[in-house]
């Protein structure tokens, strides 16, 4: 008998912030639902109107649509792919005892503090910058040409930045 209070009490003082987060989700999936089928142009936001379902006929019909769609499949698998396979190889490495074996771990641990929009600002102007990056250094050291990451393999230098932001 005891129980059954206890756990109807419980349940009873969860319910505020149970229904709390409800509506915190529902009201933007509501509004997010409402406005998908709304006709708006940020140039004239008085001119609204009723379109139904033109917003998604026109994104179905889009063939950068799915475009995109592959774009962000490859991205999310790539990233994935290594900081999965990556990730467990680190920590396997990282098992071992060895000397300086903390300030180790709070190396391979930093990146992941590191704010994706710094993180891709570091990347993008001090090691992927085909003038005065850190790679660009390294083929010109190595006798060959300094290549445009973001120009000729924009995918790849996302994954890579992203991967290694979320490796730890």
């Amino acid at each position: 008998m005891a129980t059954e209070n206890t756990r109807g009490l419980a349940r009873l003082m969860l319910a505020p912030s149970v229904g709390l987060l409800l509506i915190w989700m529902i009201v933007p999936l509501a509004m997010t639902l409402w406005f998908s089928f709304q006709n708006y142009n940020l140039l004239n936001p008085a001119n609204v109107s009723w379109t139904g379902l033109f917003n998604y006929k026109f994104f179905y019909t889009d063939p950068a649509f799915f475009q995109s769609i592959w774009n962000t499949l490859l991205i999310v698998g790539g990233v994935l792919l290594i900081t999965v396979i990556g990730g467990i190889g680190i920590a396997l490495l990282l098992d071992q005892p060895m000397w300086g074996q903390g300030i180790v771990r709070i190396m391979i641990i930093s990146p992941f503090f590191v704010m994706p929009p710094v993180a891709a600002l570091v990347w993008k102007n001090m090691i992927m910058h085909p003038g005065y990056g850190v790679l660009a250094d390294i083929n010109r050291a190595f006798g060959f040409q300094p290549v445009d990451w973001f120009a000729q393999f924009p995918l790849f230098s996302i994954i890579v930045i992203v991967a290694w932001q979320w490796l730890p």
